[in-house]
């Protein structure tokens, strides 16, 4: 590359993080601090209601289903109408939906409540992984898709004191604090929506802080990279929602989902265990998130350290599996058992800088599909995890059995996901073989 081309590159990759990423970034920390609050208003909310812990989990993981039904359409609008226009839809339909949950009455409108949440809401994230690639070559995503995760984890950290602190204002206007939770996490949503009509531009050609060379350079960048890793053969929705490899990273994100939302919707559970107040539990779940936020600020630093699906997917979720089982084992002694969760959601963390990578033959509207298929049906893992944990909690009457139960699934997710990139390898290499034999046969 030229050095005229080098300086155009850090110009464009400068403003785009400049201007972009902390939009990106908001957005899903509001999205973070709105999905969190299940697991703290619960703590109010099963007694409030007559609810078991079955029947609260099942409410809780309708959200999913919502999710699951709706992610595909939504990434698709969000292709056609473009991001700024469906980005402040998606906020405005969530964040009135969170508030309305406040004043819940019962569990039927609870559970209705929690699926139109997950329709609301669903298409976010993968459609910010969709905007991503309008904007970033493949070299700068692991950096951009570590920014967000980055953005979740300071989301548990601000939103851990912040539900914790609603939650002790409890009988303020005669209203419980678990309602406050929904209040005070639903309205900073719709307030978002002003900066993200004025400042979100739909794509880089309506960019105005990009120059028209800048804007060139990353249009031709961006379509070389999909000439030489996308799979022409993946087109169109039906083709990408049927593709093995969409099917295959779901199922690998799914257990990683699994650990992920089966251990944030029960550690403030496992943290009360230890006998603190509600506003103390705020605080100590801060821990876990901020040491993964140091720990994905320093591998996203240098893209070498991203780069090995083996490395950073499979190691980290058997490291996972064998904490999770740690933390169940030293349940009795709450410091050990607590450093053990906080290695496991430092190793679930540090998978999705280097996972999304592995998408990369899918361009164009089969990438806004193929990205919601993944996460919506990997949003499944949160579904079962919701209703098994306390299932297992139920039927054990055990609070650490629901911890072995998410370390063996973890172990078995591990196993599974070291096939899936065997798998993706060879067809990555039979996709060249049969880009070169074409290449070769086809007359100059």
């Amino acid at each position: 590359m030229s050095k005229l081309a080098q300086g155009i590159e850090a110009s464009v990759m400068k403003k785009a993080g400049l201007k972009i990423i902390p939009l990106m970034v908001m957005l899903y920390v509001i999205a973070y601090i709105d999905r969190q609050n299940i697991g703290f208003a619960k703590l109010h909310m099963v007694d409030s209601l007559g609810l078991s812990e079955t029947a609260f989990g099942l409410g809780a993981s309708l959200f999913f289903i919502g999710y699951l039904f709706f992610e595909v359409p939504s990434n698709v609008f969000l292709h056609r109408v473009g991001a700024r226009v469906w980005f402040a839809r998606i906020m405005l339909t969530w964040g009135a939906i969170t508030v309305v949950m406040a004043f819940t009455t019962n569990a039927t409108m609870f559970y209705v409540l929690r699926f139109l949440l997950g329709a609301a809401e669903a298409g976010l994230y993968p459609g910010l992984l969709y905007y991503m690639t309008k904007w970033f070559p493949l070299a700068h995503r692991p950096r951009v898709v570590g920014y967000l995760i980055m953005a979740s984890l300071v989301a548990n950290l601000i939103g851990a004191p912040l539900n914790g602190m609603l939650l002790s204002i409890h009988g303020a206007f005669n209203l419980e604090g678990w309602q406050w939770i929904f209040i005070g996490t639903g309205l900073p949503a719709v307030l978002l929506i002003l900066p993200i009509l004025l400042w979100l531009p739909d794509s880089p050609e309506k960019a105005p802080f990009l120059t028209r060379e800048e804007k060139i350079w990353l249009n031709d960048a961006l379509q070389k990279e999909q000439q030489q890793h996308q799979d022409t053969h993946v087109t169109g929705i039906l083709k990408t929602l049927k593709d093995s490899r969409v099917l295959l990273l779901a199922l690998v994100l799914g257990f990683i989902s699994f650990g992920a939302y089966g251990l944030s919707y029960w550690m403030p559970t496992i943290v009360k265990g230890f006998g603190v107040s509600d506003l103390t539990n705020g605080f100590i779940n801060m821990i876990p998130w901020l040491m993964a936020i140091l720990m994905l600020w320093w591998m996203t630093r240098d893209p070498s350290r991203t780069r090995d699906p083996v490395k950073n997917i499979a190691l980290p979720m058997f490291i996972a599996a064998i904490f999770l089982m740690g933390s169940a084992a030293f349940i009795a002694m709450p410091v050990v058992s607590f450093f053990c969760i906080t290695l496991v959601i430092m190793a679930i963390f540090a998978i999705q800088p280097c996972f999304w990578t592995l998408t990369r033959f899918l361009g164009n509207t089969a990438a806004a599909a193929g990205l919601a298929a993944i996460n919506s049906l990997a949003n499944l893992g949160g579904f079962f995890a919701q209703n098994t944990v306390p299932a297992v909690r139920d039927y054990t009457g055990s609070i650490s059995a629901p911890m072995y139960y998410l370390g063996s699934c973890m172990a078995v997710g591990s196993v599974v996901t070291l096939l899936v990139i065997r798998y993706l390898r060879r067809r990555e290499q039979q996709e060249h073989a049969m880009g070169d034999s074409h290449a070769v046969d086809t007359p100059s």
